[in-house]
């Protein structure tokens, strides 16, 4: 896994790519309290175009402290850009991940080849029971936040799996991340955009409800808009859609 130096941290990605591609690249930014794996693998091995996936500062494998910023999650990617020397590509992000692919989007449009936004919405607060809980009684919030995540299908032992993880994050990387979403509205931005966009929303999402992606698609000229049959962890509940729904956007941004 390649790592890039960041302000002294150490930020892991994955990466794939085949032999040939025709597609531009995909960079996949998770939400608040995640990492790489909350990506549908065959998303992160996607034919046809090269595939990036970040763990970002203090996720996953990635070391130091989480941020509690959009504005500073957005300059390390822009960062990391910037030493690659990528290509225009495209920048999909669930939850935080969307937002700081806004945020990101609104300051260096010329980077972008188009927008995936999944559970997006253009503010993000956060109920006081989240933030409050995050620091009183981790375990119990924890627990909170797992059941508002995730749609009425999901297994108890997919939802404890969800409740071990973020435990596994800890408290304060997570409420980083949370205050982080707390402190994030583009709204009288989003004129600004012209970026190719693809939005994902889902009919059961207590987080960001369905009605958040509607008006983004509303507002973000050219947008188009799916609604799928899950809860908020669109990637994780229904894989195979959004790794159809991406791997189709891609490809039509390839024959423009």
């Amino acid at each position: 896994m390649p790592i890039f130096e960041y302000h002294g941290q150490a930020v892991f990605y994955t990466t794939h790519a085949d032999a040939s591609f025709a597609q531009p690249p995909l960079v996949l930014v998770h939400g608040a309290g995640g990492s790489h794996l909350h990506w549908p693998a065959h998303l992160r091995r996607l034919g046809g175009a090269p595939v990036y996936a970040f763990d970002l500062p203090g996720h996953g494998h990635s070391g130091g402290a989480g941020y509690s910023s959009i504005a500073e999650y957005s300059n390390l990617l822009a960062a990391w850009r910037q030493a690659l020397a990528l290509p225009p590509f495209v920048l999909a992000g669930h939850s935080m991940g969307s937002a700081i692919a806004l945020s990101f989007a609104l300051n260096h449009p010329d980077d972008l080849a188009g927008l995936v936004l999944i559970g997006a919405s253009s503010r993000l607060p956060v109920a006081p029971a989240i933030l409050d809980g995050i620091q009183q009684d981790f375990d119990a919030t924890s627990e909170l936040i797992t059941s508002l995540c995730y749609g009425p299908a999901t297994s108890p032992a997919k939802r404890q799996k969800n409740v071990e993880f973020l435990r596994k994050v800890g408290s304060q990387v997570l409420l980083g991340d949370y205050l982080a979403c707390n402190g994030f509205d583009i709204t009288d931005r989003l004129a600004e955009l012209r970026t190719p966009t693809l939005i994902i929303g889902a009919i059961h999402d207590k987080m960001t409800p369905a009605k958040l992606s509607e008006r983004l698609q509303q507002r973000i000229t050219g947008s188009e808009l799916h609604l799928l049959d899950c809860g908020h962890m669109i990637p994780i509940e229904q894989p195979q859609q959004t790794t159809t729904l991406i791997g189709a956007f891609l490809t039509r941004l390839a024959t423009r």
